[in-house]
């Protein structure tokens, strides 16, 4: 039986999707507050930057995956216009439903699409841009998900993945100690789900470093890499460019 591991869980590779679907089931209708009180606000301009690093063109084509609530869907479709495409998508129907929702309160009525990114139902070198944030650490076979991340990706296009990362040493005791003191706490009294926010922490600690995904990435289909560490690494900012 392959293993993999959900927070500090050791679990059957098969049951790692089901477990990470309950745990965003749970999350959807309180995401974009937590994600507000858990970051300080401080979530909106790591994704303002991803934005700003991504300098998608009108025209162009996006695949946003594991995009949630739709923020960064929403940003990039206002770049692309009328004459470019940004596809919505989750594995997380919960997730993907709340997204839509708010999207069409916008007035942006986008392709909204369930899917599994280690499965990807697009095209070869069909999107000029994949973003995924937040998403790649609760992926069970993140070399996988990446190898199907390039391969949508035409010639020369661009892949952001922006993530929780390793923390710049002196700040570890402190971030420890939010990470699983507060954030669980705060999960319980806002959103009724300590344990759910207990796993958000453990995922953290349990995915690549900075320098270990960058090699990932290079191995799977990206010829450059480089990565731009926010807030002290709390979150990094990768960038791979695919392969001519």
């Amino acid at each position: 039986m392959a293993t993999t591991h959900f927070g500090y869980e050791s679990v059957d590779e098969q049951d790692k999707a089901r477990r990470v679907r309950g745990v965003f089931d749970s999350v959807a209708s309180r995401y974009d507050l937590m994600n507000d009180l858990m970051s300080g606000g401080l979530h909106r301009a790591w994704k303002a930057y991803t934005v700003m690093v991504a300098n998608v063109q009108p025209g162009q084509r996006v695949l946003d995956i594991a995009g949630g609530t739709g923020d960064l869907a929403r940003a990039f479709a206002k770049r692309v216009g009328a004459s470019g495409q940004v596809v919505h998508t989750d594995i997380n129907e919960a997730m993907l439903r709340t997204g839509r929702d708010r999207l069409l309160n916008g007035g942006l009525a986008l392709p909204t699409v369930v899917c599994d990114a280690e499965k990807l139902p697009f095209a070869d070198a069909h999107f000029d841009l994949v973003s995924v944030a937040f998403g790649l650490r609760n992926m069970t076979h993140k070399d996988q998900a990446l190898r199907e991340m390039a391969r949508v990706l035409r010639p020369g296009g661009k892949l952001l993945v922006l993530e929780f990362s390793q923390v710049a040493p002196p700040l570890r005791k402190l971030y420890d100690l939010y990470s699983f003191g507060v954030l669980p706490r705060l999960g319980k009294l806002v959103a009724g789900d300590e344990a759910s926010y207990r796993y958000l922490a453990e995922s953290i600690r349990m995915h690549p470093g900075q320098e270990e995904l960058k090699a990932l990435m290079k191995v799977n289909g990206f010829g450059h890499v480089d990565y731009h560490n926010m807030t002290g690494g709390v979150v990094a900012l990768h960038v791979g460019i695919k392969c001519a």
